[in-house]
């Protein structure tokens, strides 16, 4: 025992504390850029390409930090935007509640990868070459192991802190927060079926993986900022390895693009079709907005003729479930909705207006045509609702392009 507790005690480098964090802080965030940018923009969802040498790089670099296996972490996010928030969904809070998946994210991750029908599904696409086989994907413990010898190694007895960190960075950050805080708090530039959030407007920390509402919204996007205030750190570093011939872009989130306002009396065409269901989720954002005046507006006109307590009740019921689209809620939720819609005409009609206007986009067995129909309908029938915020949001609408 002695002499292990000697060889602890020594290191082969002499860090500082200081440059020890500093180590582990550099190392912890080369795993997040592996886990953002290879297995979570290129592998998955295919918005970006790497060369060979930095795609290995990444996948050794994970095999040593992580030991995550890429084919299991593809097929449990695929699986997480094709269920999202739904029964099925792996990590959803709308299904095992944000404490469960906060703390106990990494669990729920083991137990989806383990299931064969996931990996079979969602799985495919990964990489599947001698090494995959024989090394990273059934000894995936290896790589762990050789990183603590390593930090032992380098550190001394502080690497075994250093290598407990670099194993718990991606189950906190990715599993807990991403997952969990990710689908709970932040803010939302896009109204996607789901209750994905911006975490926070500088993706830093996660490597961009804080603007979480806005990779929902445009998953195959190589790039995750939207806003002009927003920075995706992962973007920075995938435009430095683009322009050194070492990534290539395959994918990014769509401009929204006008007409001029005198097109504005023009019918809708193709053209608009085409943009509108491109951007659909920032409409639906819009459509939002009108619902939330209208809603102050109305309240504010009950005033003089409602008790005090109900006027409270329907504010706490449609700060909650209003602007939530209507596959978010369960039945108690939208009965209660109703209930709190219960002489608020306008804003009942405006209700009723988004679900018409959601189901163009949902109608996917239909061609180009009947949705197109079915789109000039919903703009000529809003644009005489005597609304006047709705028939300015009709007028919009025909603008894009």
């Amino acid at each position: 025992m002695q002499p292990f507790l000697d060889f602890l005690a020594h290191s082969l480098f002499h860090f500082s504390v200081w440059q020890i964090v500093l180590i582990t802080l550099v190392a912890t965030h080369i795993t997040i850029a592996g886990t953002t940018l290879y297995l979570h923009r290129s592998q998955t969802h295919r918005g970006v390409d790497f060369h060979p040498v930095i795609a290995h790089f990444f996948r050794f670099w994970l095999w040593l930090t992580s030991g995550m296996k890429t084919r299991e972490w593809v097929a449990v996010h695929r699986k997480h935007h094709a269920k999202c928030e739904r029964e099925g969904d792996p990590h959803s809070p709308a299904v095992y509640g944000v404490m469960r998946v906060f703390l106990r994210g990494a669990d729920l991750y083991r137990v989806e990868a383990s299931l064969a029908s996931t990996l079979e599904r969602y799985g495919r696409g990964t990489p599947d070459d001698w090494l995959e086989r024989n090394v990273y994907t059934p000894r995936s413990t290896w790589g762990i192991l050789l990183m603590l010898a390593v930090d032992l190694l380098a550190f001394g007895a502080l690497g075994l802190t250093v290598w407990a960190i670099q194993m718990a960075w991606i189950p906190f950050w990715a599993a807990g927060v991403v997952n969990g805080l990710g689908h709970f708090v932040g803010y939302r530039n896009f109204s996607s079926p789901d209750a994905s959030t911006n975490l926070f407007p500088f993706g830093l920390v996660i490597g961009g993986e804080e603007l979480h509402n806005n990779h929902h919204a445009h998953a195959t996007s190589a790039k995750f900022s939207s806003k002009w205030y927003e920075f995706d750190m992962g973007w920075l570093y995938i435009r430095v390895l683009q322009l050194l011939g070492l990534a290539k872009v395959r994918r990014i989130a769509p401009k929204r693009v006008l007409r001029a306002r005198s097109q504005s009396a023009e019918p809708a065409d193709l053209s608009t079709l085409e943009a509108v269901l491109t951007h659909r989720y920032e409409v639906m954002r819009r459509f939002g907005a009108l619902l939330k005046q209208t809603a102050l507006r109305e309240l504010r006109d009950r005033k003089p003729v409602e008790k005090r307590s109900m006027l409270r009740w329907r504010r706490s019921v449609l700060r909650k479930f209003l602007l939530r689209q209507d596959v978010l809620l369960n039945e108690a939720q939208r009965s209660e909705l109703r209930s709190a819609l219960h002489g608020m005409d306008q804003l009942q009609h405006l209700v009723g207006m988004r679900q018409a206007l959601a189901r163009v986009w949902e109608s996917s067995s239909e061609s180009s045509e009947q949705l197109l129909l079915q789109l000039r309908a919903w703009i000529a029938q809003a644009s005489v609702s005597g609304i006047s915020g709705l028939s300015r949001f009709a007028r919009e609408l025909v603008r894009y392009a």
